[in-house]
């Protein structure tokens, strides 16, 4: 694809009639950005392939994912299935020879997400990683006024947020969430994506001390009240210091809070910052920056400038789930024409996995982990 005007064309293993992630933001994102054509999706048999590719006007149906990645008409696949069914759907692209795009988290676990990274670099093939917070035009803006001095040197950073699921009740069909085994938890998922565009924007983790707590063990279903045994942690509190030297204090807490979901507060040597937001899922929130720097005693908002909001065809998702994702498409785009490196890959992935294995290790054992 280097250099190539012609359009990416993407096959989403996992892309169903009945929804979910890949029908909520990949295709709404796809279907608006230039330069790309779903031409193929697979499903888990061929009858709800073929009903997906009717409901959204997908000209290949697979009843597997094994069919897809094969398939002379796919240049870049696309993995949006649950965590557990990665490793396969990966090895199956990286096989094949094709550009990858795996959701977040990459492998369920730390040692499939090396795995899969290191397939990936024997293979030589373009990989790519649904870290997609650090596309968010509030999260870059944050990011330029730390990097352009707004705070002076960074002295400290607190945060914190809800998870939304992992509460006292969670909605049908995510089970699977509950089950710490699954790899699909609050620490890997919204924790997994916040401190993902955290490091982008103060640095990394040099050391940490970390306490996780499963504080509910049985929730119960919306709606019809069943309840349901959790192993998934429902408390993450980090504590730690960044390569800067700063100070970092994180917790996350599941389900939502009657006070605020998010607040993230960066103070400086010159100044403050603070972000707000609806969610822990900082890939999703609708995110308020405010400031206040020098003599100013009180924080005023900070709207995030129109440059941030550089892709026109996504006009129309500002502040939908399909903004982010759709942002990182076009970088995707721009990597794959240019021999550019801008998106996350796989390396990127094992390396924020191995964070949250740290994360996992401290809070068993009690000792701080460096980095």
């Amino acid at each position: 694809m280097t250099h190539s005007t012609a359009p990416v064309r993407v096959g989403i293993i996992g892309l169903s009639a009945r929804g979910g992630w890949a029908a909520q933001a990949h295709l709404p994102a796809l279907t608006r950005l230039p330069g790309f054509e779903i031409r193929a999706l697979s499903a888990s048999s061929t009858a709800s392939a073929r009903a997906a590719g009717e409901k959204y006007g997908v000209p290949l149906a697979f009843g597997s994912a094994g069919d897809l990645v094969r398939s002379d008409e796919v240049d870049l696949v696309v993995v949006s299935v649950k965590v557990p069914r990665h490793r396969e759907a990966v090895l199956a692209a990286v096989g094949a020879r094709k550009a990858v795009l795996s959701e977040w988290p990459l492998g369920n676990g730390v040692a499939e997400a090396e795995e899969l990274a290191a397939a990936a670099a024997t293979a030589g093939v373009r990989t790519f990683t649904g870290l997609q917070a650090r596309t968010s035009p509030a999260v870059r803006y944050l990011r330029d006024l730390v990097a352009d001095g707004y705070v002076g040197e960074v002295l400290s950073t607190g945060l914190v947020a809800s998870g939304r699921n992992w509460g006292a009740e969670f909605p049908r069909g995510v089970d699977y969430l509950l089950d710490r085994e699954n790899g699909a938890t609050m620490l890997t998922i919204p924790f997994g994506h916040t401190i993902d565009a955290f490091t982008m924007v103060l640095g990394e983790f040099t050391e940490l001390a970390a306490v996780t707590a499963t504080r509910r063990r049985t929730v119960r279903e919306e709606g019809t009240g069943r309840l349901a045994p959790m192993t998934a942690e429902d408390q993450v509190a980090v504590s730690g210091l960044l390569d800067t030297g700063a100070v970092v204090s994180v917790h996350f807490r599941g389900g939502l809070s009657r006070g605020t979901d998010f607040h993230w507060e960066i103070n400086g040597t010159d100044g403050d910052l603070v972000v707000t937001g609806d969610s822990g899922h900082l890939q999703q929130a609708v995110l308020t920056v405010r400031g206040a720097r020098g003599t100013a005693s009180d924080l005023a908002e900070l709207p995030v400038p129109g440059r941030y909001y550089d892709i026109p065809s996504l006009g129309d998702a500002v502040d939908r789930t399909a903004y982010n994702v759709g942002a990182q498409y076009a970088a995707i785009r721009a990597d794959l024409a240019e021999g550019t490196a801008s998106v996350p890959d796989f390396a990127h992935a094992a390396r924020r996995q191995r964070l949250l294995a740290g994360v996992q290790r401290a809070a068993a054992s009690g000792e701080r982990v460096t980095f």
